[in-house]
């Protein structure tokens, strides 16, 4: 993969995951009085897909330097846009109630799905 890329994914990893911990101490101390136990659960749940796939991200900067494949990169690539559809969603309906971004979260899912198979492949052509 070319080296911007993984400096830029890496760079991208890291604020996420600086987000991630400021998104879950805010859940944790801010919000707890503020919603229901059912939206607090939603935008935890955000948080934790956010967390793992921002480490998935991490590790596909490292995976990058050993496979050959640019299925790595677009496996970074729909891990970042499933953490924007995905957790951003779950964000958007548990702090407004918008019931809108609802439909959104799915898409975020098929992302991070497809990022899961981009890597698979990158794996199975290295072998």
């Amino acid at each position: 993969m070319i080296n911007g890329w993984s400096r830029g994914l890496l760079v991208l990893a890291a604020l996420s995951g600086a987000v991630t911990v400021s998104l879950g101490a805010f859940a944790a101390h801010g919000l707890k009085g503020h919603l229901s136990p059912y939206l607090l659960g939603v935008f935890e749940t955000g948080v934790q897909y956010q967390a793992w796939h921002t480490l998935a991200i991490i590790a596909c900067v490292i995976l990058a330097r050993i496979l050959s494949s640019k299925a790595v990169l677009y496996a970074a690539l729909f891990f970042a846009a499933g953490i924007v559809l995905f957790s951003g969603s779950l964000y958007g309906l548990a702090l407004s109630g918008i019931k809108w971004f609802g439909p959104i979260t799915p898409m975020g899912g098929v992302c991070f799905i497809i990022g899961w198979v981009a890597l698979a492949v990158a794996a199975w052509r290295s072998a």
